[in-house]
């Protein structure tokens, strides 16, 4: 347990340097974020199998991969359209969140979203907190406190709707692996595509 809140802090510390104001003009937002994802995704894999034995189907892992990022991305058109009615500020916190890969090319972004950024989250996020969190405290203390975790240290971005589209990715994701542990491979893919079409092919 003690392992698990190190590395959760250690998380916490590097988004504080990737969004801190004098990070930007030195460091590349997308490199920052891949280094994370390895070395985070690295611990989930080193510290053990970050799924229980999943189903062999992989013809249904992609399915259920592909539809599963097709429908978040389809809630957070609707949410995006509806917070702009309800913030005014909606819009701004929006752009601002697009803004930090200012100046970075697509295909480099999309290819660290896909094979390195989405992927090493879940790893880490679902595969290795939740997972050990949810052995201590049963599949919904688990669920709850690494969804929060998750959701708490985009705090540092201080933007009100990037902390609020962290927290419904973590309640999807985090709640799907809470009910179905062994389509996790499944949840992995899901968060690669959603992040691609996003931040790249179909942003908001």
């Amino acid at each position: 347990m003690k392992a698990l809140c190190c590395w959760v802090g250690v998380a916490a510390a590097l988004w504080f340097v990737m969004f801190a104001p004098w990070t930007a003009p030195h460091v590349d937002f997308w490199t920052a974020m891949s280094c994370s994802g390895v070395l985070l995704g690295g611990v989930a894999l080193v510290a053990g199998r970050p799924w229980p034995a999943h189903d062999r189907r992989i013809w249904l892992e992609l399915v259920l991969g592909v539809a599963l990022a097709v429908v978040l991305w389809g809630v957070f058109w609707l949410g995006d359209k509806v917070s702009q009615l309800l913030f005014g500020f909606a819009r701004g916190q929006v752009d601002a969140i697009y803004s930090l890969g200012e100046g970075a090319a697509r295909w480099r972004v999309g290819a660290l979203l896909l094979f390195v950024i989405g992927p090493a989250e879940e790893l880490f996020w679902r595969g290795y907190v939740q997972r050990r969190l949810s052995e201590r405290l049963g599949v919904w203390g688990g669920f709850a406190l690494a969804t929060a975790a998750y959701t708490l240290i985009h705090v540092w971005s201080f933007n009100f709707m990037l902390v609020g589209a962290a927290g419904v990715c973590g309640v999807c994701w985090g709640g799907l692996y809470a009910l179905f542990p062994r389509h996790f491979p499944a949840l992995l893919l899901s968060h690669a595509l959603w992040d691609v079409a996003a931040f790249v092919v179909f942003p908001f």
